[in-house]
């Protein structure tokens, strides 16, 4: 470099950096220069998030249940194809309906745009779901519907619900294993939670198959509150008191799982089960042959419609107040 160009960049980096400490004191001492761009760009930052993303509320019984991580797992991809906010809230156990309760009534303090329940209960969730609704959130109802007269008298009217035909899926489970009868049989029916529509239905089912069987008596129908452990206990029980029963109708898996640990704890091998709602175990058990039917109900789509119906209602679309989700019997594959 010539020393005639040394010496004119030494002034242009002269001039340059006279520039920078002139605008550093001006933004020091000047009261409208750097904050206001500031503000401005925030400003901008803000505008640009999106303002129209719902959120919605999916509140299940449980996750000690299969049945419920498949519910979620629906919801999950509900979630990511409408771009929505989703929110998971399960109770500790199918039977702590006060705490579904509760938590029902911090999603209405969230202010969340709707709330997709599987009620453990079917009437007494109808009151918060009530002031929920007052307070602007739509309700949608799946698996377990709300008991319809009391929804009315309450005043909580237009719930969208999503589900199998229960009654209908669980008469069809127990014709596979009234149809195994050849000759008079001792039978039972391991209920739900009693007061559970859903667990209503399915004995209401299980009884008609029954009924109809010219080989089936029928010699108890107990709950077991939907648990594995309540109908291992609840088994032993039955067969104490009615050593030959010979068949079996549980209203869900996980109850049906129970009875068949009991079952070969005594060597009770020749006794028929059939159950309710495809968990894995359970299909693991029907293609082992200790389980002779159960139910998939779809679990996955039900959590799905359950959130695509919230936010259709809240784009402004119109939405069926009944869904049926297709019922499929699982028997063994020969």
């Amino acid at each position: 470099m010539t020393p005639t160009i040394r010496i004119f960049t030494s002034a242009l980096f002269v001039q340059f950096t006279g520039i920078i400490l002139l605008t550093l004191f001006m933004v020091g001492c000047g009261e409208d220069a750097a904050p206001k761009f500031s503000v401005e760009l925030k400003s901008k930052v803000i505008q640009n998030e999106p303002q129209d993303k719902h959120t919605i509320a999916l509140v299940m019984k449980t996750l000690t249940n299969p049945f419920f991580k498949e519910m979620e797992r629906g919801a999950r991809r509900a979630e990511k194809d409408l771009g929505i906010n989703l929110l998971v809230k399960t109770a500790a156990q199918e039977t702590s309906i006060q705490q579904q309760i509760g938590i029902v009534a911090d999603l209405i303090e969230l202010k969340v745009d709707a709330l997709v329940i599987a009620p453990g209960d079917s009437v007494e969730l109808i009151p918060i779901l009530k002031h929920a609704q007052d307070k602007g959130i739509i309700v949608i109802n799946i698996d377990n519907l709300l008991d319809q007269e009391y929804s009315k008298k309450v005043g909580l009217l237009n719930v969208p619900f999503i589900s199998v035909d229960n009654e209908l899926a669980a008469y069809k489970s127990t014709k596979v294993l009234t149809e195994k009868l050849t000759q008079p049989t001792e039978v039972a029916i391991i209920e739900g939670i009693r007061g559970a529509l859903n667990a209503e239905l399915r004995k209401n089912g299980a009884i008609r198959a029954f009924s109809e069987s010219k080989f089936a008596t029928l010699v108890a129908t107990e709950s077991a509150n939907w648990k594995i452990d309540e109908a291992f206990e609840l088994a032993a029980k039955l067969y104490n008191k009615n050593p030959n029963i010979g068949a079996i109708f549980c209203a869900n898996d996980m109850m049906a799982l129970g009875v068949i640990e009991y079952l070969q704890s005594t060597g009770k091998d020749n006794v028929q089960v059939v159950a309710f709602d495809a968990i894995p175990q359970a299909l693991n058990a029907v293609q082992s042959g200790v389980l002779l039917a159960t139910v998939d109900q779809d679990a996955a789509e039900q959590g799905y419609q359950g959130i695509l119906s919230a936010n259709n209602i809240l784009s402004g679309k119109k939405t069926p107040l009944k869904i049926t989700i297709e019922a499929k019997i699982i028997t063994k594959l020969e």
